[in-house]
């Protein structure tokens, strides 16, 4: 079984506030007489369900092209949080085993808000929980909130400490009705160059 846990993207879908949003403008019209549809799409790379590339907070950052690929393919573990807004710790996960979990997604309630909604809290990462993971192996983070770090954030702690240990991130994944479980990910960025991250068709197979 498949479970598609992309945001859809259209005009109405809620951004970072004063982000691009994304729009749709024809070249080309088959109902004007022209021979195909030819779209220019304008929008943010963040927009969406998203991978953050190095570059998007580091000047010597790699941009989406050179990121590591295989940290967004593999097995994946699913958990589900009932913090709604805040840092989370080693201790929100007490309960979880995270042994061999080399990607972990981290499901909360901004799971349940429609696309076009921007959440007005939303629980985020510490470098306490990043570095417990990555002692752990976990290679990739990936969470249903818009930010790794908290929203007035200007010092992105949790962004630098994620290149520090060598992981990378997705943001603003669609969890809903996904249960907690073990699973394979596949949430390729496209090979853009220059750009400070880039939208992801993520899926999660079932083992």
């Amino acid at each position: 079984m498949i479970y598609d846990i992309t945001r859809t993207v259209t005009p109405q879908t809620a951004v970072w506030p004063g982000d691009t949003p994304y729009s749709v403008a024809h070249v080309l019209r088959r109902d004007a007489g022209a021979a195909v549809n030819l779209t220019t799409l304008t929008f943010s790379p963040h927009t969406g369900t998203h991978a953050d590339a190095y570059y998007h907070y580091e000047i010597d950052g790699d941009h989406p092209a050179t990121m590591p690929l295989d940290a967004y393919v593999g097995p994946a573990r699913v958990v589900t949080v009932t913090k709604r807004a805040g840092a989370l710790y080693p201790d929100d996960f007490a309960a979880v085993d995270l042994n061999g979990a080399q990607r972990l997604l981290i499901h909360s309630h901004v799971s349940d808000l429609p696309d076009d909604q921007w959440p007005a809290e939303f629980p985020y990462l510490s470098v306490a929980l990043i570095d417990w993971l990555a002692g752990l192996g976990v290679r990739l983070i990936g969470l249903d909130s818009p930010s790794v770090d908290a929203f007035d954030s200007t010092e992105l702690p949790c962004h630098h400490a994620l290149r520090r240990v060598m992981m990378v991130n997705l943001e603003l994944l669609w969890l809903r009705d996904v249960p907690d479980g073990a699973y394979e990910l596949v949430a390729l960025p496209l090979k853009l160059d220059g750009a400070c991250g880039s939208p992801v068709r993520a899926i999660l197979r079932t083992l």
